[in-house]
């Protein structure tokens, strides 16, 4: 079982840094519409999301060596369904069916659905501030993706709904369970990340099976997704729930469509109107609000806290949103 340790006073400086690097984790991840549509076969979510989670967690597992103990390996399966498996393969049928801006607009209901199960499960007070970034965020998506040309599938919509709400109980469950004691982010990350391949593997050769005819495009966006968006992005946004509080590192899941417009903009030559300008300001406002709104105290340190500890700290007022 992990130990419990106090968690350690944050400058301001270094609660900036920790924020902008966590938010590097969903700017990226905005990337991910503009791969799918315009690199990936067509089609194949499981696919996609099997090669985007599985190579790069094999990876981090022969470069950690060290595998679950306990009752680590339930965690580590449940984590690796909620925050990769699961969310992976709603994610990206959400990315088939919808318009970038409009999938990342389903999605982005996830801060709000963190501050509801963090009040159940880590004991944080929901305060107005938090609220109102929340709504002021999902209302800056809507300005950022609701154009004229957006088309609204039901099937991608429920499949970016359930995508929020699994991401969202696999933040709080992170930030509840901490990781083990020695255990660093990349074999954390690879834990996961395998847990959530081998979960998809088995349903995407049976339901999909392998594409006959793979092109150079193909390669390349499948080498993106696992690299640059599942094993580095996923390591630097598991060190940040590690080190700031649940809400403040879930309402950065706003740079995601923040950065799906941007990418818009630049590579497909999409339009920027004053709304979407106005919703990028609202977005922007909304991660800011949350940031100031916290103790200036740091989140509990990842490793170092078991579910008993981190109630203790709850209650305590140790990182809370």
């Amino acid at each position: 079982m992990p130990s419990a340790r106090a968690s350690l006073p944050a400058s301001g400086l270094t609660r900036t840094f920790d924020t902008l690097l966590t938010a590097l984790a969903p700017a990226v991840w905005g990337s991910t519409y503009l791969v799918t549509t315009e690199l990936l076969p067509p089609g194949r979510p499981l696919l996609a999301s099997t090669l985007r989670a599985l190579p790069a967690g094999l990876v981090l597992l022969a470069i950690g060596r060290k595998l679950p103990r306990g009752a680590w390996w339930w965690r580590a399966g449940a984590l690796g369904a909620l925050n990769i498996g699961i969310f992976f393969y709603l994610l990206f049928v959400a990315a088939y069916h919808l318009p970038g801006g409009v999938a990342a607009l389903v999605v982005a209901v996830q801060p709000t659905v963190v501050l509801l199960l963090g009040a159940v499960l880590l004991k944080d007070p929901i305060r107005p501030a938090q609220l109102t970034a929340c709504l002021l965020g999902v209302a800056g998506v809507a300005l950022l993706a609701l154009t004229p040309q957006s088309g609204v599938d039901l099937v991608g919509i429920a499949a970016g709904l359930a995508a929020a709400v699994s991401m969202a109980a696999g933040i709080v469950l992170t930030k509840r369970w901490g990781r083990p004691e020695g255990v660093g982010v990349l074999t954390f990350t690879g834990w996961q990340l395998t847990a959530g391949g081998l979960l998809l593997a088995p349903v995407t050769l049976a339901a999909e099976g392998v594409p006959i005819h793979v092109t150079a495009a193909n390669l390349a966006g499948f080498a993106y997704l696992s690299v640059i968006g599942a094993l580095l992005a996923y390591a630097v946004w598991f060190r940040g729930i590690g080190r700031l509080p649940a809400l403040a590192v879930s309402i950065l899941g706003f740079a995601s469509p923040l950065a799906a417009t941007v990418l818009g903009y630049l590579v497909l030559g999409q339009g920027l109107s004053p709304l979407q300008l106005t919703g990028a300001a609202a977005v922007i406002t909304a991660v800011a609000l949350v940031q100031i709104s916290q103790p200036r105290r740091a989140g509990k340190q990842a490793g170092s806290s078991s579910p008993e500890s981190t109630h203790h700290h709850a209650l305590a007022g140790k990182g809370k949103p």
